[in-house]
C-alpha cells in the first residue's frame, strides 16, 4: 500500500485531500482546523497517540479514496469554494446559533443549579455566538469580496490589502476553536449526565453538531481558502 502520509505530513493537508480523514482524526482529539498547519508527529507526541496505527489507517483511506473520485476544493475555482462556504457553513450557523440560543439558556434554567458546569457553557455559547455572527458579517461583506477581487486582479494595491484580512481571520478561527473546545472539555465531550432531560441531551447533540460543521468549515478556510490566496499573492 502506497505510503502517501507520513509523520511529517501537515495536519490540514492531509484532510484536504482525503476529507473523510476528519472523522479519523476526531476521533483522536487530533485538532484539524485551527491547528492544520503542523506536522502530525507534534500531535502524536502530544496526545501519546500509537502514530503507526494511525498512519495505517490514515493512508488506508488514501487508498480507499482513490477508487472513490470526489469534489476537491482545492482545485476549484475560488468563487465557488467561497460560494459553498457561505451557502453551506454560513447559511448552518446563521440558522442554528439563534435557534440553539434559548435551548442552551433553558437548561441552564432548569438544571443550573444542580449542574453549575452549565453556567460557563452558556456563557461560552454566548460568546462564541457573538463572535461568530460578526465574524460571518466580516467574511462576506470584506474579506471574501476582496479575496475574489483579488483573484480577478491580483495588482499590488490588493496584496497587502488581503494579506491582512487573511491574518485576522485567521485570529477569529482560533479564538472561535478555543471557545468550541473549551465546551467540549466542559461538556466531558458533550456526554449529558444520566438524569439530564430530553432538551438536556438536545444541547449537547447540537452542539457536538455546531462543532463538526465549525471544524469544517474553519478547515475549508485555514487549509485550502487562505493558502491558495497566499500563494497568488506571493506570485
Amino acid at each position: 500500500m502506497e505510503q502517501r502520509f507520513t509523520e511529517q505530513s501537515l495536519i490540514g493537508d492531509i484532510v484536504a485531500e482525503i476529507p473523510k480523514a476528519a472523522d479519523l482524526l476526531k476521533a483522536h482529539r487530533i485538532d484539524f482546523c485551527c491547528g492544520g498547519q503542523r506536522p502530525l508527529k507534534e500531535a502524536i507526541e502530544e496526545l501519546g497517540l500509537d502514530g503507526e496505527a494511525l498512519l495505517r489507517e490514515l493512508n488506508t483511506l488514501y487508498a480507499e479514496a482513490q477508487n472513490k473520485p470526489a469534489g476537491n476544493w482545492g482545485e476549484a475555482p475560488l468563487a465557488d469554494l467561497v460560494d459553498h462556504i457561505i451557502n453551506t457553513h454560513h447559511r448552518y450557523l446563521n440558522e442554528e446559533l439563534p435557534q440553539l440560543s434559548p435551548y442552551v439558556t433553558k437548561v441552564l434554567r432548569v438544571h443550573g443549579m444542580h449542574h453549575p458546569h452549565l453556567s460557563h457553557v452558556h456563557k461560552l455559547f454566548h460568546e462564541l455566538k457573538t463572535e461568530l455572527e460578526q465574524h460571518l458579517i466580516k467574511e462576506e461583506t470584506g474579506a471574501f469580496p476582496l479575496i475574489l477581487q483579488f483573484a480577478d486582479n491580483p495588482s499590488p494595491e490588493n496584496r497587502e490589502a488581503v494579506e491582512r484580512a487573511v491574518r485576522e481571520l485567521v485570529n477569529e478561527h482560533d479564538a472561535a476553536g478555543d471557545l468550541m473546545k473549551e465546551i467540549r472539555e466542559i461538556t466531558n465531550d458533550f456526554t449529558p449526565p444520566e438524569d439530564a432531560c430530553g432538551t438536556y441531551r438536545l444541547v449537547y447533540s447540537r452542539l457536538a453538531a455546531l462543532e463538526d460543521d465549525l471544524f469544517t468549515h474553519i478547515h475549508l478556510e485555514n487549509n485550502i481558502l487562505f493558502p491558495r490566496v497566499l500563494a497568488a499573492v506571493k506570485n
